[in-house]
């Protein structure tokens, strides 16, 4: 009987070390948009990713299926849209194990003998132990990946490790001082106001950039002094767009739009991808470079190995954010985004408390449009109500700010493009129109529990009651250093 057991567990050994490959490794960052030297961002310092630019390939065109973090997750870790899977509600009360016939990569690539591995990139803060999953269904760690360092691997295994990455997701850590050149060069987004607290809270999260900078550089030392560098595809991402008021949690370019660096054997250095891609291309993409079948439930399509998907649309989606519900979709083209509001009734105010706590520029942009210190544009945004559809032209309007839909001359394009998004719903099972699981609480609970939350957050900034616009945008002035009780514009 120990014989045949002994003789089993070699024969497992033997099946994974078998497998023949080149080791994977992703980088994660958590809500961060192109914004470092590579793509032409001013007033911030990347050399590492710069690095992983000129030696490998930069995507130009890569987009997340949502602009939120455990939607997006859930969608690039299976890659297939988290709207076909029921995972598409962000931080999902009671996640639900995974229904047939989906599989997680992690466990695609453990049966076909790759170590796999989860971890705290290094560099960073040493109280953060526990890297990032956040999948809006239920799974254990210990369970899904082999452990936490790809070099406890068998020798001549080969690896897929994740090193996540908490930056620059809020809250940024204040800057003691503020390089004043620095502050001039950042570019501000033409739907924000140009306002000292604005400025210095985009200034806090370029510095959060630089600390993703440092921790993909100690990755890279690390595989270098390994001797696996050159034999390994490295993927750097972000699960979604940076975190400001007009960026996470809505599908706009700013929030949909992320830096893709892929480095790695038989990636042309230098290279420079424009044509689209998604996040849920990553998963396939991967599996075919490993030698594995594409599952046909993936949607996502391979792009390192054989023809490129060209094609001319990708999809994304919105659906409840916490305690913020809505619904909405968005078709890119290579030259449109269209978005489609399936409440529109809804205004991009639509109480949010994760933001109300931690962006300074929603109660600032609230007080400017008190004060009338917003522009048309920036006051377009506050409109008690959206358009049903909207459209961006991003050849003439590339960060996508200015809504076109209602110009004759974009009457054929609108209609392609809802057309493709109505076939897009209807042939993946767009599953965002039902009712919630009957797992969840009511979006009721769910609101009562996060505005508590969100008044223990001020409670611990030393407010006894639930403070008003003024006395939180005070607050915020006071942490950025900035005089308050003057006029804010």
């Amino acid at each position: 009987m120990m014989r045949i057991f002994l003789l089993g567990l070699f024969g497992l050994a033997a099946q994974m070390l078998s497998a023949v490959g080149p080791n994977f490794v992703w980088i994660v960052a958590d809500d961060m948009s192109p914004d470092i030297g590579a793509y032409g961002a001013a007033g911030v310092k990347t050399p590492n990713l710069d690095r992983l630019a000129r030696e490998g390939r930069r995507y130009t065109r890569a987009y997340a299926s949502a602009p939120v973090c455990s939607a997006s997750r859930s969608a690039f870790i299976l890659g297939t849209y988290q709207t076909t899977t029921g995972l598409h509600a962000h931080d999902v009360e009671n996640p639900q194990p995974l229904s047939a016939p989906y599989q997680h990569l992690p466990a695609l690539l453990r049966q076909a003998g790759w170590f796999v591995t989860n971890a705290v990139a290094p560099g960073g803060e040493k109280s953060k132990t526990k890297a990032k999953t956040h999948y809006n269904f239920a799974h254990d760690p210990s369970e899904m990946y082999d452990g936490v360092d790809w070099r406890q691997r068998s020798s001549g295994q080969p690896f897929f490790a994740q090193f996540q990455i908490s930056e620059p997701h809020r809250p940024f850590p204040i800057p003691a001082s503020y390089d004043e050149n620095a502050l001039k060069l950042i570019k501000l987004p033409s739907n924000y106001p140009d306002h000292k607290l604005m400025r210095r809270d985009w200034y806090a999260y370029l510095r959060s950039v630089e600390v993703v900078d440092r921790r993909v550089g100690a990755i890279l030392d690390q595989l270098e002094k390994e001797g696996v560098l050159d034999e390994t595809i490295i993927m750097f991402f972000a699960d979604h767009g940076r975190p400001m008021p007009w960026g996470k949690q809505w599908l706009s370019i700013e929030g949909l739009q992320v830096p893709l660096l892929i480095r790695g054997p038989s990636v042309q250095a230098g290279n420079v991808e424009e044509r689209l891609v998604s996040l849920i291309d990553l998963a396939p993409t991967m599996l075919s470079l490993a030698g594995c079948s594409i599952p046909e439930w993936m949607q996502g399509r391979p792009m390192l190995k054989g023809p490129f998907p060209d094609r001319d649309q990708i999809f994304a989606a919105r659906d409840r954010c916490g305690d913020a519900e809505d619904r909405i979709r968005a078709v890119i083209s290579p030259g449109f985004l269209m978005v489609e509001n399936f409440h529109p009734e809804i205004s991009r105010l639509n109480w949010s408390s994760y933001k109300e706590a931690g962006y300074p520029g929603m109660v600032l942009i609230r007080e400017l449009h008190r004060s009338g210190g917003l522009t048309p544009l920036q006051d377009r945004y506050l409109s008690l109500q959206r358009e049903p559809l909207e459209l961006y032209d991003l050849k003439a309007d590339p960060a996508g700010l200015v809504n076109v839909v209602r110009e004759r001359q974009m009457a054929n394009d609108v209609q392609k493009l809802k057309s493709a998004l109505d076939s897009w719903i209807k042939i993946t099972g767009d599953l965002g129109g039902l009712p919630a699981a009957s797992t969840e609480p009511s979006l009721m609970d769910i609101q009562k529990a996060k505005k508590q939350d969100y008044l223990r957050v001020w409670k611990k900034r030393g407010f006894k009651g639930e403070p008003s616009d003024t006395e939180r945008l005070d607050w915020w002035m006071h942490q950025y250093g900035l005089r308050a009780g003057v006029p804010i514009n």
